[in-house]
């Protein structure tokens, strides 16, 4: 409730002080005080807490995608790469500069923003091709049993009878690449001739086998299987810069969500899984490596199985770790179990409505999630206009600042889609169309259990020839791999006679973790607390020692907090 015996003056200097922050910021929007809107107190959230993670939430229409539209920009503007989930293809604005208006003038002035129109760089991906963005791909064995349960709809036998059949895989190295070779292995063990290995398995049982394969097939009928396959998106390619030091926005759209909302869902997780096999420990950062932004989070949690929950849970608390913020975009703090709430240190709330009995006690338990503050949260909540949000964030000391009912910042890029040409085009220029465009079909599972070669995979992925200029894109990758993800590079140095005027210098080496540090030990998995303890001494024999190592250790070496395995980390 509000405090009714505090001066508007002395509300302005609670928030003036609470939100004097030192180092880099998100400028988030000036505060509202007793219905006044006060520029001389802006609200703002620290660079360095952004890896603390935070809620995006309110009602429909109430501007949710605006604000991470406008975080994200300033945060690429920060060196600091971002991720959106593209649900409703409104981000892609962010390649178009805004054209200024005088009611828009009028706004940003009276919050103190100096505006102008930008664009900011911007990578487009699509699943699986199913839009215009460079296709993404993941490989069955990468999804891993507890993700691909959740997008099948497995109950909790059923799963775990699946990461069964992914544990036999592992054991006969049968490489499950497709939805076809993971229906080759399943068709197999319910065959005569796969009876004697079904038995062994011992929790998995034929008629549950059928099960699975019906489910797939299933799967298969509805188109997903383009999702599954190589080339297996690399992860760290959302982790890149452009060559003005601005962090890359990557988007990720799915034009038909609405028929596969399951899939998007557990694809974001599989992303934010890989990339928390990958990154090594990071401690405290003067701004994240990268920021997710999940749209539409209640598809998530939506009807998940408790290992699904502690798996989101686990990821979500330790990733901070590795440098990544998450920040979850939904309608009220309820959609998100209570678990996963209490990890979300900055809450950025839109209006709520309170139409019916539903939404009233949605209102009260949204306000019961505040600290006390100085106005009274279920009337600023629920008369907030479109733009406003009551915000309260971490600050540098890891403190909550006080609760500010404030005017948001407005967006230097197009608040809406940029045009379907610039979309394509920019598409067409990425770098990432050569090495991602065309579907390849290794020989895998399906060709070894039945002994048919792997078709043709069609011409190369249309795209520009090597140029000098294109060393730019290795050099990247390289630092990516050494400086962020701290591994020996696997790309090559350019030769001199590849233009030895663009040739970037070699990145520096990984430094090792000191020791007692700690790196590479609290929450990267058992690989991770090995590597870590070797001190990179094994270097890329390691993984290779574990692949040949036949015992439930190694497989397990190999197997994420999802039941994720990369064949890249194979």
């Amino acid at each position: 409730m509000a405090n009714e015996t505090k001066t508007t003056a002395e509300k302005l200097a609670t928030l003036q002080k609470g939100y004097a922050l030192e180092g880099a910021t998100i400028e988030l929007g000036a505060a509202i005080i007793d219905g006044e809107l006060h520029k001389e107190a802006p609200v703002r959230l620290p660079l360095s807490m952004m890896n603390r993670h935070g809620l995006v939430a309110g009602a429909t229409g109430t501007g949710k995608t605006v604000t991470l539209h406008m975080m994200a920009e300033q945060l690429s503007t920060a060196g600091v790469p971002v991720f959106l989930a593209d649900i409703k293809g409104d981000l892609s604005g962010l390649a178009t500069a805004a054209t200024g208006s005088e009611k828009l003038t009028a706004r940003t002035e009276s919050i103190g923003q100096a505006w102008s129109g930008k664009t900011f760089p911007v990578e487009f991906l699509a699943l699986g091709g199913d839009g215009n963005g460079v296709p993404v791909r993941a490989t069955v064995t990468s999804f891993g049993p507890i993700l691909l349960s959740r997008v099948m709809e497995l109950n909790d036998t059923q799963e775990s009878s699946l990461q069964l059949v992914f544990h036999f895989a592992d054991k006969k190295n049968l490489e499950l690449v497709d939805l076809k070779d993971l229906r080759a292995v399943i068709t197999f063990l319910t065959s005569e001739e796969g009876k004697a290995d079904l038995s062994e398995l011992g929790g998995l049982s034929k008629a549950t086998a059928g099960v699975i394969l019906r489910e797939l097939v299933n799967l298969e009928a509805q188109g997903l299987e383009k999702f599954f396959g190589e080339p297996e998106f690399d992860t760290a390619e959302l982790l890149r810069t452009a060559p003005d030091g601005r962090g890359v926005i990557t988007c990720l759209e799915l034009p038909t969500l609405q028929t596969k909302p399951m899939l998007f869902s557990t694809f974001l997780m599989w992303l934010l899984a890989d990339l928390f096999e990958d990154l090594p420990e990071a401690g405290d950062l003067d701004k994240p490596k990268l920021v997710f932004f999940l749209d539409e989070a209640h598809l998530l949690f939506n009807g998940a199985s408790k290992a699904f929950l502690d798996a989101i849970t686990t990821t979500v608390r330790l990733i901070r770790s590795k440098g990544v913020g998450i920040f979850f975009v939904t309608q009220t703090p309820k959609d998100v179990p209570a678990d996963v709430l209490g990890q979300l240190a900055n809450r950025v709330q839109h209006a709520l409505r309170a139409f019916t009995p539903e939404d009233a006690k949605a209102l009260k338990a949204t306000v019961s999630t505040f600290p006390v503050s100085d106005y009274d949260l279920e009337e600023t909540l629920t008369s907030a206009g479109i733009g406003e949000a009551v915000i309260t964030v971490m600050n540098e000391k890891g403190a909550p600042t006080p609760v500010a009912h404030t005017r948001l910042r407005a967006p230097e890029s197009v608040m809406g889609p940029s045009a379907e040409d610039l979309i394509k085009s920019t598409v067409a220029g990425s770098a990432l169309l050569g090495k991602y465009g065309t579907s390849v079909d290794n020989v895998s599972a399906y060709e070894k259990l039945t002994g048919k070669g792997a078709p043709a995979t069609g011409p190369a992925a249309p795209g520009e020839p090597p140029v000098p200029g294109n060393l730019d894109v290795d050099a990247e990758a390289r630092r990516i791999e050494e400086e962020i993800l701290g591994r020996p590079s696997s790309r090559p140095l350019p030769t001199p006679e590849q233009g030895s005027s663009r040739q970037a210098p070699p990145a520096p080496p990984a430094p090792q973790p000191a020791p007692g540090s700690g790196a590479g030990n609290a929450g990267g998995g058992m690989v991770g607390d090995i590597a870590g303890a070797l001190g990179g001494a094994l270097g890329g024999g390691l993984k290779s020692m574990v692949r040949s190592m036949g015992t439930q250790l190694g497989r397990e070496l190999l197997r994420g907090v999802f039941g994720t395995s990369s064949r890249r980390r194979r």
